[in-house]
C-alpha cells in the first residue's frame, strides 16, 4: 500500500500520451459536449486512505453506475423476490437491446443491461412518486460518500429523456409483459435522473467502498448491506458489469466493476480498496477506453485481480 501512489502515479505517465482515444457518448447530446481530453481515477482503501491521480476530482455524469446502488436498494426492498423479476446471467448484447428482452417474455437478463435496470428502477419506486424515489437515492449516495454537495445534472436528464426513444420501447415492453408496476413514463422520469447522477472519482470510490469491505463503510462504521449481499452485488458486477464486453474486462482486469456511457468504470478490489476511473472517451461497445487500460495496469501492478497475481 506504501508504494500505491507511485503506481497511481506510474499509470498517470502511460496514460497521458493517449488522452482523448475514444468517442465520447454522442447519442445524449449534453454528453456530447464533453471533452474527451480528461482522464482521472482515485482509490479509496478499506482502512480509508485516498489516493488520486488527473482529474479526480471533477464531476462526470455516472450514468450506469448508478444501476449499482439502484440495485442495492431494491435488494434492501425486496431481497431475493427481486429475481423474479430480473435475471442474472450475462446478457452477450448491447446494453439496450430489445430482442433478448422479447425472447424472454418481458424479463430482463440482468439488473445492469437497460431493460434491467428500469425493472429495478420500478422496485425502488414502490409507495414512492418519482420525486421521492430520486430524492431517495440522492440521499442513500451521499450517505454512502459522506458528502452531501453530490447533484444530479438536470440538463443531462433532460437530455436523455428527449432522446430516450430505445428506453420508453424497453419499458413498454416490459409493462406488456406486466413486469412494470408503475406508469412508464414515472419509472423512466426516475431512471434518467438516476443515470443523471454528477459524481467525481473520488466521491464514486468513496461511496463503493462498502462493497470492498464486506457490505459496511469503514469509514463511518456503518453497516450497509450483509457480507453475503456485498459479494453477491461484486459477482453481478463481474459477470454483468460491462454489457457484452464483461467477459473481456474479467479477462484483461479481473476485478468486479460497472461502467456508464460518461466515461466512468466503478471497480472493486474485495477487502482491498474501491476504485473509480473516468475518460470520457468510450470502445465499440460502450465502456471507457482509458479507463479500462488504467484498471488493467493496476490490478498488473498490485496483483489485485480477484484470479490471483
Amino acid at each position: 500500500m506504501a508504494d500505491l501512489q507511485a503506481t497511481l502515479d506510474s499509470i498517470y505517465t502511460d496514460i497521458l500520451p493517449r488522452v482523448g482515444e475514444g468517442k465520447v457518448a454522442d447519442y445524449i447530446p449534453e454528453l456530447a459536449k464533453v471533452d474527451p481530453r480528461q482522464f482521472g481515477m482515485a482509490i479509496v482503501t478499506v482502512d480509508g486512505k485516498v489516493y488520486r491521480i488527473g482529474d479526480a476530482d471533477i464531476a462526470f455524469s455516472i450514468q450506469s453506475i448508478s444501476k449499482v446502488f439502484m440495485l442495492t436498494l431494491a435488494l434492501g426492498k425486496v431481497g431475493e423476490g427481486l429475481w423474479k423479476r430480473v435475471g442474472r446471467e450475462p446478457s452477450g448484447s448491447a446494453f439496450n437491446s430489445i430482442v433478448q428482452l422479447e425472447h424472454e417474455s418481458g424479463i430482463p437478463r440482468n439488473p445492469f443491461i437497460n431493460a434491467g435496470a428500469i425493472a429495478v428502477t420500478d422496485v425502488v419506486m414502490a409507495g414512492h412518486a418519482p420525486r421521492e424515489a430520486i430524492g431517495e437515492l440522492l440521499r442513500f449516495v451521499r450517505y454512502l460518500a459522506d458528502d452531501e454537495s453530490i447533484t444530479i445534472d438536470d440538463k443531462v436528464a433532460r437530455s436523455e429523456t428527449q432522446t430516450g426513444y430505445r428506453n420508453v420501447a424497453l419499458a413498454n415492453f416490459m409493462r406488456a409483459y406486466r413486469n412494470l408496476d408503475h406508469p412508464v413514463d414515472h419509472v423512466l422520469g426516475v431512471y434518467f435522473h438516476q443515470c443523471a447522477l454528477s459524481m467525481s472519482c473520488e466521491q464514486l470510490a468513496r461511496a463503493g467502498l462498502f462493497l470492498a469491505a464486506r457490505g459496511s463503510n469503514p469509514m463511518t462504521g456503518h453497516s450497509v448491506v450483509s457480507p453475503k449481499r456485498a459479494r453477491r452485488i461484486n459477482a453481478l458486477m463481474l459477470t454483468c458489469g460491462h454489457y457484452d464486453g464483461s467477459g473481456d474486462f474479467a479477462y484483461h482486469v479481473g476485478l468486479p466493476g460497472k461502467s456508464g456511457v460518461g466515461g466512468g468504470i466503478f471497480a472493486v478490489a474485495p477487502g482491498i480498496a474501491s476504485i473509480a476511473v473516468w475518460s470520457p472517451g468510450l470502445n465499440k461497445v460502450g465502456n471507457s477506453q482509458l479507463g479500462a487500460v488504467a484498471l488493467e495496469m493496476l490490478a498488473a501492478r498490485t496483483g489485485w485481480s480477484v484470479f490471483g497475481d
